[in-house]
């Protein structure tokens, strides 16, 4: 799966390995670069920035690993239950294992 493909569309699916590999990982040192290197009166600019650019490719490949788990890319809307959404988000995504058989989409 070609880059573009991996980082914004919402079909197909992507493993656990892919997942935090090629996608949490380098999201995480992007985001600790930011907040190491940025002068503190610019910091809100740039980290607000890197949010919003960094949203559309979040639900992509979120959406991906969600099919993988065989469910629909809408239950990362699950986030929006305070405290126990982005958890049980996280344990679904990144420890649990993908579902053998078809795409959920």
């Amino acid at each position: 799966m070609d880059i573009l493909r991996f980082l914004f569309s919402f079909r197909g699916r992507v493993g656990r390995f892919d997942y935090v590999l090629r996608f949490l990982i380098p999201l995480a040192v992007v985001h600790t670069a930011a907040i190491a290197l940025v002068p503190p009166l610019q910091f809100g600019v740039v980290f607000g920035a890197l949010v919003l650019l960094s949203l559309w490719p979040s639900w992509a490949v979120g959406a991906k690993r969600c099919h993988d788990r065989g469910r629909s890319g809408w239950f990362q809307l699950i986030v929006l239950i305070p405290i126990v959404g982005p958890l049980r988000l996280m344990i679904e995504l990144v420890f649990l294992p993908g579902v053998k058989g078809q795409t959920a989409v």
